[in-house]
């Protein structure tokens, strides 16, 4: 009935643990049935004609709770619907030679039914290697500096999911409509083109201004399907080429990759809601490393420009290293003599209680992700992204993150040997606050959402024993991953971690998201 559902290989889609690779996505119903799989843990689904209004109205309150944007002011539609009227316009101080690209066959890899397309893509070889143009939507040619569609966006900072409505950056006539890269439109862009040698590694990078257009609109299932079966198009053959060379230079460079699960709430077609395991492809690894290879170029150009924006996040020290080695030990995980860090981690297997455990615990070991601004050539003392092991920055998604749009103007500038505009520079002091407090409110309502879905779905267990695996101690107990249903669980007791036990529901209380399990037996 549920198909079989497959553990996140990138859970920091949303840029919240280890590593950064692309926006948080809500995967489609089409992966459900066809997924390959990993585990075969089923997901809870909430029926509509039993939970639906119960769920929409405990929806909307987590809505209220956290202060989550629903619809926009008049004066921001008005200004966004004379925005997409009038067309894309240069921001002030922008060079006036845009290109025309609309001879590249670009094309676009989302989720199933995705309108808000950031990104579009297209790769040939060169001599020397590889050839990747990126093309990403020019919202500065949309929203003025100082505008309400300004100062909204601001106001929001990032694109808010919930299962039953977003709350986008953007109105939608600008989101999926006039700034969208969506199929046989022209469309203004900020085109990347990073040159590669055989081996993968980046040769050249530099972002113009240019009018685009996409001729393919592709899910990841679509996307998948034609690489397997030999697809002729060569940006297909060469996304899975290229993407395996960086995935190999990822881990040459001691980058951390986990494969955490990653919870997540879909409404079906029907009306219906699961909440499962996030389900994801190779070629989502390959595309996510497009993304992360023009972040790094980003970075890189901004600390020669000697001003920007970059996501930070400290590098393991050693101390942390040994201790989560030492967690290895007592959990009886083996790590072969010699083996690096980043090499053992990224082997480890969800799917194994003691494994799974080490998982979180290697997780909780980064701390610190921010947004740091600088200027005048005052590069941050701790420039890295310790998680990808470079210097690296957020272009790749001005639909759906406020500090992209700033951020491809600086980079613009730089690569056409200009000052980079004022109005660009004076945002940068405001942004890391700006993405911070929307990234807890984003990371709140995920987790409230959750929290909400599993104790709805659970209130009608109560006196049910279920078989779980302890992942993690905590300063009031133990954290508790369900085998059936997809569910993360918290008890007062604190058994070994990664020991199998079964736990007995007491109780629930929806309207407070909680759940009540107590230990009933060692397995």
């Amino acid at each position: 009935m549920y198909g079989k559902i497959e553990f996140d290989r990138h859970p920091a889609a949303t840029e919240g643990s280890i590593i950064a690779m692309a926006p948080m996505r809500r995967v489609a119903a089409e992966t459900y049935d066809q997924a390959f799989s990993v585990c075969d843990m089923p997901p809870l689904r909430l029926i509509a004609d039993t939970f639906g209004a119960e769920l929409e109205a405990g929806f909307a309150a987590i809505r209220r709770e956290l202060d989550v944007p629903i619809g926009f002011p008049e004066p921001v539609l008005a200004a966004a619907a004379e925005a997409a009227q009038r067309g894309p316009t240069l921001p002030p101080g922008a060079p006036d030679d845009v290109l025309d690209r609309t001879d590249l066959a670009l094309l676009t890899i989302d989720p199933p039914g995705s309108t808000d397309l950031d990104q579009a893509f297209a790769a040939e070889t060169t001599d020397r290697g590889y050839r990747v143009w990126y093309a990403i939507a020019d919202v500065a040619s949309f929203v003025s500096p100082g505008d309400a569609l300004d100062t909204e966006a601001r106001s929001r900072g990032v694109t808010l999911y919930s299962p039953d409505m977003r709350a986008s950056l953007h109105p939608e006539i600008l989101n999926e409509s006039a700034g969208s890269l969506l199929p046989d439109t022209v469309k203004p862009a900020v085109l990347w083109q990073i040159d590669l040698d055989h081996d993968g590694n980046q040769i050249d990078a530099h972002a113009r201004r240019a009018m685009v257009q996409s001729r393919q609109r592709l899910s990841y299932r679509q996307a998948q399907e034609r690489i397997d079966a030999g697809d002729d198009d060569p940006s297909l053959q060469l996304l899975k080429v290229i993407g395996e060379l960086r995935l190999k230079l990822e881990s040459e460079r001691g980058a951390i990759s986990l494969q955490l699960p990653a919870q997540e709430i879909t409404q079906l077609p029907n009306g219906d809601y699961e909440l499962h395991y996030d389900t994801t492809m190779p070629v989502e690894s390959w595309n996510a490393q497009i993304s992360l290879l023009t972040g790094m170029a980003a970075g890189q150009i901004m600390t020669e420009a000697g001003h920007g924006l970059l996501r930070t996040l400290p590098p393991l020290n050693q101390g942390t290293v040994d201790q989560v080695r030492r967690a290895a030990r007592a959990l009886e995980v083996d790590w072969p003599k010699g083996e690096s860090y980043a090499d053992r981690v990224r082997r480890l297997d969800p799917n194994i209680g003691p494994e799974a455990a080490l998982l979180v615990r290697a997780a909780r070991s980064f701390r610190g992700a921010g947004y740091d601004a600088f200027s005048d050539g005052k590069i941050p003392e701790q420039p890295l992204h310790g998680a990808i092991a470079a210097i690296y920055a957020n272009v790749t998604a001005p639909l759906r993150r406020v500090c992209d749009r700033f951020a491809n103007e600086i980079i613009l500038a730089h690569c056409a040997d200009r000052p980079a505009p004022e109005w660009a520079l004076e945002a940068l002091d405001d942004l890391p606050g700006i993405m911070g407090t929307s990234r807890q409110r984003d990371r709140s309502l995920e987790r409230a959402t959750v929290d909400f879905a599993e104790a709805v779905a659970l209130q009608c267990r109560i006196g049910e024993t279920f078989d779980g695996v302890v992942l993690s101690h905590r300063r009031k107990g133990s954290s508790i991953q369900l085998r059936d249903p997809a569910v993360l669980a918290a008890i007062s007791e604190k058994p070994d971690v990664g020991e199998a036990i079964r736990l007995t529901l007491d109780g629930v209380d929806a309207a407070a998201r909680t759940v009540d399990f107590r230990i009933a037996d060692a397995v």
